[in-house]
């Protein structure tokens, strides 16, 4: 049957809109058990959704067909409940992390693959949880979608109404932006009004909580190349927005645009081209603020001669006391963000590279609602994996030569394939043999496997609620290393061993492996079906085995029985 999962989301994200999307996920589903949750169309509910979705939304049909796209591959890997094709609460969060991650580098608030669920609420930080309460208590919470899980056209649902919650919370900066500059949102401004807004837009957005520091820049514009690095880029950007919608303008036919109220040829922009450009910049930011990612990231690799994913926290210290703003977290920052190593007895305290990378630390923006952080270069990967594979379960000599003929490309130069031999085999089997001969591939093992694997490009996976996601602002006035505590470490007697002629083996390279699995999502039922199966097969073995040794004991019976036809041909013969 179709489920009810999320007739609220479609009522009041696409009733209003032109996108003609009709899901049969979980708020569609109707039964016995399901009444009290079917009638979750109430007056409060109808309220907040209202209140909290508005009716602009701007998921086009194409754009939903492409959201289905992406979501194909990591939806058939993922095990399913055993009630149809249906996945867990916490399978549904971890799409939405992939997701949004892989398409513009967005880390949902209250959707890290590390953050610990409680498995009787949904959550009290995720953006759901603040914008559509009631939708999240009376739906996202029922035991109907406990019980019965969620289908794919709920997973897309879920997706489309996040993308909306998002863009309408910018809504608020791009208000105030108008408000600030004296516009009306009902006028339309002139390329150069657009770029002011956009500027000024971006200056908020970037800057967030710090309310000081935004007047302060506001009021002094000429302080914004000091405090924002690489500005005169970004406004650049910027200005890129706005020639960009022009040029699509010019491209639109002009009965579509007659019809919507927009002149081709006009050269005015009004409050929802500011709100397009807006979402434009959320989601393209990340890829244009890739360079600096991967200049820090060249640096860390460049200290990094023997490839194990860590440098020295003496050396990144080292590092940081001559850069202007890279490099100088503090070691209590780095630890609660699940980039610091403390396992090694030969090198000491280590950065884990792409932990580093992609940490909160380094996510150019932190939103109310996300953080637009580096690129993961292992979601391509990941990716590769499941759409070969296309199944929750992996046997190891499936895995072994699909990952073998990938390649990191850390840098041109580098285009090597991993060197998957010695422990990294044997870690891989382990890994199968603690999962009935299987590899799951969303968990916690296979996850630590691949950082292994890709040292610079897969992060380590942390155990779930060990590290957090907390942006500097958010973190505290002690994110930052003084000079002294950096000076510390660098004269620190680490540097004094001699490890220049030791290989990856005798520097402990693989010291941080943990035993301890963690998986995305139940995969008891699937696994009781591979062992099923597996018994099964085994069982015909046995039969087959027991028959054809009664067949013989029965054979070898005749033939010794005197009289018998074998006697009498033998008689013959002879």
């Amino acid at each position: 049957m179709p489920s009810i999962a999320f007739v609220q989301l479609v009522l009041f994200t696409l009733l209003c809109c032109v996108t003609p999307v009709h899901p049969k996920g979980f708020l569609m589903e109707r039964g016995s058990g399901t009444h009290t949750t079917a009638i979750g169309l109430n007056k409060e509910l109808r309220d907040a959704m209202s209140e909290a979705m508005g009716c602009g939304g701007h998921s086009t049909e194409e754009e939903v067909v492409a959201i289905k796209k992406d979501l194909q591959p990591i939806w058939r890997t993922l095990p399913k409940n055993g009630r149809g094709d249906r996945i867990e609460r916490r399978s549904l969060r971890y799409l939405v992390y992939r997701y949004f991650n892989k398409k513009s580098s967005l880390l949902v608030r209250g959707f890290e693959p590390n953050r610990l669920v409680n498995q009787s609420s949904w959550g009290d930080e995720d953006i759901l949880s603040q914008r559509v309460p009631a939708f999240v208590e009376s739906v996202l919470e029922s035991n109907h979608a406990q019980v019965h899980g969620f289908d794919f056209l709920d997973a897309v649902q879920m997706v489309v109404t996040l993308e909306q919650l998002i863009f309408d919370s910018e809504s608020a900066i791009l208000e105030a932006v108008y408000q600030n500059q004296r516009k009306h949102t009902t006028r339309s401004l002139s390329a150069a009004g657009l770029g002011q807004v956009l500027q000024e837009f971006m200056i908020r957005w970037m800057l967030n909580d710090d309310k000081e520091g935004i007047r302060m820049l506001l009021a002094n514009r000429t302080l914004v190349d000091e405090i924002i690095p690489h500005w005169d880029q970004i406004d650049a950007f910027v200005h890129g927005q706005v020639s960009a919608i022009s040029f699509q303008r010019q491209q639109t036919p002009a009965s579509v645009t007659a019809n919507v109220g927009h002149n081709v040829l006009s050269a005015r922009f009004s409050y929802e081209d500011a709100h397009q450009a807006v979402g434009s910049i959320r989601t393209s930011f990340a890829s244009f603020w890739e360079s600096e990612c991967a200049a820090m990231k060249a640096q860390l690799v460049e200290m990094d001669p023997l490839n194990t994913g860590r440098v020295p926290l003496s050396k990144f210290y080292g590092t940081g006391l001559d850069a202007e703003w890279r490099f100088g977290e503090s070691e209590a920052y780095l630890r609660d963000l699940g980039a610091l190593d403390e396992t090694s007895s030969w090198r000491g305290k280590q950065v884990i590279i792409p932990n580093y990378i992609q940490g909160a630390s380094n996510c150019i923006v932190s939103a109310e609602h996300y953080l637009v952080c580096c690129a993961n270069e292992c979601e391509s990967m990941i990716a590769e994996i499941e759409s070969a594979i296309g199944v929750p379960l992996a046997r190891v000599s499936d895995i072994l030569p699909l990952v073998g003929n990938m390649t990191s490309q850390t840098t041109v130069d580098h285009d090597d394939p991993p060197k998957l031999e010695g422990a990294l085999v044997a870690q891989l089997e382990q890994i199968a043999e603690s999962h009935s001969g299987m590899v799951p591939l969303h968990g916690r093992l296979f996850a630590q496997w691949l950082h292994y694997a890709f040292p610079h490009e897969c992060v380590f996976p942390v155990k779930a609620g060990t590290a957090v996601a907390l942006s500097p602002d958010r973190y505290g006035d002690n994110f930052i290393a003084t000079k002294n505590e950096m000076k510390l470490h660098v004269t620190s007697n680490m540097d004094a061993l001699n490890v220049s002629g030791m290989g990856r083996e005798e520097l402990q390279w693989m010291s941080q492996w943990s035993p301890d699995e963690e998986l995305m999502a139940d995969y008891a039922e699937l696994q009781t079906s591979a062992l099923s199966k597996s018994n099964v097969i085994l069982g015909i073995v046995a039969l087959f085995i027991v028959f054809s040794f009664l067949g013989v004991v029965k054979f070898s019976q005749r033939a010794s029985t005197p009289g018998s036809q074998l006697d009498a041909k033998a008689t013959h013969f002879v």
